[in-house]
């Protein structure tokens, strides 16, 4: 009985454990399905979407191919209308072309007919002068070979003496249209050569766009402003005038370098003292880089090769300076031009002239502006660097400082005394006054422990920097007192000059 009732319970008990589990996978499938369900929905709309996206993108792109197949069609019409409007002026000119050679070709006949008619007419004519011929020699006796020798005298004592006076009258015509024909040679040359007149100034304008960016440029307490000068040698003018900064030097170099830092400096944004040194480097070796440019183009221009690269340097260098008020680029262009029309002119080596008339003033730009007079020091220049002994000379005796051994030496001279000599090509002044401003860096650079010089404010101030392991803060300012009394004594020059010597400690190390 007992037996009976455990079979019992364990049977119980197994049947209710797979009605439970049945009610629970029940329970579950229902479940899943309704998993299932959702996520089929959610897949749908996901699916709905994506091809709502990709129907976008290719109405976009459909679009687009569109507008690139219109585009090149619209081309392609230009194109066969270019093509057309080519191929009308092609058979108009063909035709012209075709009717010419019609023209010619009647031409040719009634020439040819004229020459036959010619040909008769001289068969005639000889005929008739070999009868003529016949009759002189028997009323005359003389044969035809003596008759023209007694002829042939005759004309020879009439000839010689019509010749002495025929010359006389030619040399003494030569003289008087020798200065005429002169004239008229440096006129047409000077009429094929029109260059117009330019100066250069001593201030350059840099536009900016508000006063925070000219708050920016002055920097915390004038840091930024002071350290730009002292690196270009330019004197920055921050005034009441609305979006602008005036720079002002002599030294036409220095205020392209200091226009182009201030420019990258207020573009980039970044304006601090280690900011403009770096980016007044670059910019130096950016213009570096321009006069290079700019002698290569300028010898291109004007046809002329083979030039060594030291010259082509120099010819560049030209650009930023001047002679009287006048670009010593521009002149040394137009005396190029003057000089390459007067050699063909007067029949010589119109190339050659062109090189020299280019040449001549390359002693003016220097590295290192030596004490050498300009037309010597060109001279060696052009020697140095292998150019033609005709070219070193003209450049050496076109202000007379050398003897003239070839004909293109006094067209150098000449065409550069034109070149300046025209109405408002130079101006005196201007000269005179860059020149006091050179003397005033250079009478400061020579003392011991200057590292740069800088004349600013119209030469009113003079700025020199010295290095802080060679002077002390005692001598920097005995420097000052020693300069002031020096430029008084040596120099002339209108109202003050103030003195200013900067004496700076800078520290630089790596983080690495």
């Amino acid at each position: 009985m007992t037996l009976y009732y455990i079979i019992t319970g364990i049977l119980g008990i197994s049947l209710g454990g797979i009605i439970s589990y049945a009610i629970l996978k029940r329970t579950l499938t229902k479940k899943n399905e309704k998993i299932v369900k959702e996520k089929i929905e959610e897949a749908e709309l996901i699916k709905k979407e994506r091809i709502l996206q990709a129907k976008e993108k290719f109405l976009q792109l459909k679009t687009e191919h569109e507008k690139v197949i219109n585009e090149k069609n619209r081309e392609i019409t230009q194109a066969e209308n270019r093509i057309k409007q080519k191929e009308n002026s092609i058979s108009q000119r063909q035709e012209n072309l075709q009717r010419k050679q019609n023209e010619v070709a009647q031409q040719q006949q009634l020439i040819n007919q004229q020459l036959e008619i010619c040909a008769k007419k001289q068969s005639e004519l000889d005929k008739l002068q070999k009868q003529q011929c016949e009759q002189l020699e028997a009323i005359s006796g003389l044969s035809k070979e003596e008759a023209k020798k007694e002829l042939i005298e005759i004309l020879k004592d009439e000839a010689k003496s019509d010749v002495a006076v025929m010359m006389k009258d030619i040399v003494e015509e030569a003289k008087s249209n020798a200065n005429l024909e002169a004239k008229k040679i440096l006129i047409k040359t000077i009429q094929r050569t029109a260059v117009e007149n330019t100066h250069e100034n001593t201030v350059s304008v840099f536009n900016i766009e508000s006063e925070e960016v000219k708050g920016r440029i002055i920097g915390r307490e004038g840091r930024n402003i002071r350290s730009l000068e002292s690196l270009t040698g330019v004197e920055i003018i921050i005034d009441d005038s609305p979006d602008a900064i005036i720079l002002s030097s002599f030294d036409p170099v220095r205020r392209e370098i200091a226009r182009l830092s201030l420019n990258k400096l207020v573009t980039d944004g970044r304006i601090h003292p280690a900011r403009i040194e770096e980016v007044v480097a670059k910019t130096k070796r950016q213009i570096e880089q321009e006069i290079i440019e700019t002698g290569k183009r300028t010898t291109v221009d004007l046809g002329i090769h083979g030039m060594h690269h030291e010259l082509i340097r120099l010819v560049g260098k030209m650009r930023y300076r001047s002679s009287y008020g006048q670009n010593l680029l521009q002149h040394s262009k137009e005396v190029a031009n003057l000089c390459a029309t007067m050699a063909a002119e007067l029949g010589l080596n119109a190339k050659l002239a062109k090189r020299a008339g280019l040449l001549h003033d390359i002693g003016k730009v220097p590295d290192n502006e030596p004490d050498t007079p300009h037309a010597l020091l060109g001279a060696s220049l052009a020697e140095k660097y292998k150019e033609k002994p005709e070219i070193i000379n003209a450049i050496g005796a076109h202000h007379d400082e050398a003897e003239m051994q070839y004909l293109i030496a006094p067209i150098v001279q000449i065409c550069d005394a034109i070149s300046g000599a025209r109405p408002g090509a130079r101006r005196e002044v201007v000269e005179a006054y860059i020149k006091r401003l050179k003397d005033l860096e250079e009478l400061a650079l020579a003392y011991d422990g200057v590292v740069k010089t800088y004349a600013i404010q119209a030469g009113r101030e003079l700025r020199v920097i010295v290095g802080a392991d060679k002077l002390n803060d005692d001598q920097t300012a005995q420097l000052s007192l020693d300069l002031s009394k020096k430029i008084q004594n040596e120099m002339t020059y209108p109202g003050q000059i103030k003195i200013t010597v900067v004496r700076e400690t800078r520290a630089v190390n790596y983080a690495k």
